[in-house]
This record gives C-alpha cells, sequence and structure tokens, in this order.
C-alpha cells in the first residue's frame, strides 16, 4: 500500500513526531491510523526506555495560576541540553503540565506521572513525557513540582 503524503502529515499532526517516523510507522502499520499511532506508542516507549540513564543538563520552570488566583503551581520541567530547554513546544508542554498540577491540586512527581492529563484524558503524563523525549529526541522529565491553594 502507497502511503500519501496527506495521511503522513495527519499522524504527524496529531503526534508532532518528524515526518519520517510517521512515514515509517504508516508503513509498518500497513497505512491504518490508529496501528500507526500504536507502533509510534510502542517506539516511544523504547526511545525513554534507552535514554533513561542519560544526564538532565537543562529546563524550565513553568508556573501557571488557576481560580482567580485561589490556586497555582510551579513545574521543573527538565531536558538535557538547553536547545530543547529553550524550545517554545517545551516551554509551552511545561505550562500545560502546571496548568494541570493546579487543576489536579497534584503533590507529587511519583503521583503526576500516572495521572490522565486534564488537556487530553486519552494519555496519562507519563505517556505524554514519553512523547515528548521521541518528539525532541531527548530525555525529557518533570523533576519537581508544587502546588498552592488558599483553601
Amino acid at each position: 500500500m502507497e502511503i500519501t503524503t496527506e495521511a503522513v502529515k495527519e499522524l504527524r499532526d496529531k503526534t508532532g513526531i518528524s515526518v519520517m517516523e510517521c512515514k515509517k510507522a504508516l508503513t509498518e502499520a500497513g497505512g491504518d491510523m490508529e496501528k500507526a499511532m500504536e507502533v509510534l506508542k510502542t517506539r516511544s516507549a523504547a526511545m525513554v526506555a534507552k535514554k533513561s540513564d542519560r544526564e538532565l543538563a537543562a529546563g524550565t520552570v513553568a508556573s501557571y495560576i488557576h481560580n482567580a488566583g485561589q490556586v497555582g503551581s510551579m513545574v521543573v520541567l527538565c531536558s538535557e541540553t538547553d536547545f530543547v530547554s529553550k524550545n517554545p513546544e517545551f516551554e509551552a508542554l511545561a505550562r500545560d503540565i502546571a496548568m494541570h498540577v493546579a487543576a489536579m491540586r497534584t503533590e507529587s512527581v511519583e503521583a503526576l506521572v500516572s495521572e490522565t492529563f486534564i488537556k487530553d484524558p486519552s494519555k496519562t503524563i507519563a505517556e505524554l513525557l514519553a512523547g515528548a523525549t521521541q518528539k525532541f529526541g531527548e530525555r525529557v522529565e518533570v523533576s519537581k513540582i508544587s502546588c498552592l491553594a488558599v483553601h
């Protein structure tokens, strides 16, 4: 089966993963979009395991204030290099995770990674981070979180 550029573009738009990886996944899945997403998910898990011992030498701190100033959070999202940590998509990911922490009032990193992501209930935070590792080609990890609330 021939893989169309439209199918590759659609998969890339859904995942944010490189065009070549999307094309390989679609080829392996015989053009089936859902199977290709599963292929990418499997590859993502393998990539996370492979990169798990790499040093996290860079990162960003993101904050979020929610509910008219009644709840706030801070998140430290780490990467291997400042090239990735200064990427606007990486910074947006950190803000999204900070928003999640404020909304869910999460108290620990251990609890955070097992939670369902508030903006996309089809993913856990761990899966979101695994996707970021695959997308950026570097280990991506939340190292610290803090949530404060008036009540």
